[in-house]
């Protein structure tokens, strides 16, 4: 899987905002036609997504298309328009159950086939942002190996509970973990909620490195100006990689002499502080970091 330390999105109705994060270095583009674009907009926004994906340089980014929700009655119409275009991925918002990632899965293959693309070629990601939601994430996660991340939408969650939004976002703290839980369970991404306050790129900082640390692997962003705070924030620093290398070095050599534990800088190291350091690793590769 692509890194997604940063997945911008973008209202698709907008060209000139399309052109503009098609220039900047950021891991993840969603074009978006759900929240994003009015009603009015929507069949604008999915004639520049197509003409976009085909025309349009993104550099290293991955194009992402978020498509409306299911019960909106538009996402059919939202993947006859863009998927032709081969975007990298589709994201489904408001997800509820296994059933309805199962239907965008089956259209997307049909699309896959008819146009003589490899089987899995086009990406899915979901938005995890209703009870419902959390508690079906086992049977979402498991319904499809196309799936490779799941996205936690906090305001659309909150709303649905009755919950007031708050800044240390302790109201969440189910969900959140919950997401991270399950796609570390089943060997997918988890990407964290949206910091709304475009001002606060110190709060933005706290809290992408607050996610980092709870275990998701990248978060959404809503303006140019996060990008580079939120990715910095998902990236291993330089002494967490070389700390990291030595753990594992170290370990490799303590294993071929039979022992399964050691010190190291006078800390003891044993198979969980392996892999969390292997995970480091992993992350510092994911980002393009030399490892």
């Amino acid at each position: 899987m692509p890194a997604r330390r940063a997945m911008l999105y973008v209202p698709a109705d907008d060209e000139r905002k399309i052109h503009k994060a098609a220039s900047l270095d950021v891991d993840s583009i969603c074009l978006d036609i759900e929240d994003g674009v009015a009603v009015n907009r929507k069949s604008a926004a999915r004639q520049n997504i197509a003409s976009a994906l085909k025309t349009v340089h993104f550099g290293r980014s991955e194009r992402l298309v978020r498509i409306n929700s299911l019960g909106s009655g538009l996402a059919e119409e939202d993947l006859h328009a863009v998927l032709n275009a081969h975007p990298d991925g589709i994201v489904i918002p408001k997800i509820e159950g296994a059933d309805e990632v199962k239907w965008v899965c089956q259209r997307i293959a049909a699309v896959e086939q008819a146009n003589g693309w490899g089987h899995g070629s086009i990406a899915l990601l979901v938005l995890i942002e209703t009870p419902q939601a959390v508690l079906n994430l086992r049977e979402i996660c498991t319904i499809d190996a196309r799936l490779q991340g799941l996205i936690f939408g906090a305001e659309d969650f909150a709303g649905s509970i009755g919950a007031v939004r708050s800044l240390a976002a302790t109201e969440l703290l189910y969900a959140r973990s919950a997401v991270v839980l399950h796609a570390a369970a089943y060997n997918l991404q988890a990407m964290d909620m949206v910091w709304l306050d475009l001002q606060d790129l110190e709060g933005l900082r706290q809290e992408a490195l607050s996610g980092a640390a709870m275990g998701f692997t990248g978060k959404q962003i809503i303006h140019p100006n996060q990008v580079q705070v939120v990715q910095e924030a998902f990236t291993p620093s330089a002494e967490a990689i070389e700390f990291a290398k030595r753990v594992v070095e170290a370990a490799e050599a303590y294993q071929q002499a039979g022992k399964g534990a050691f010190a190291l800088n006078g800390k003891m190291v044993d198979a969980p502080v392996i892999k969390a350091a292997e995970r480091i690793l992993e992350r510092a590769r994911a980002a393009g970091k030399a490892v």
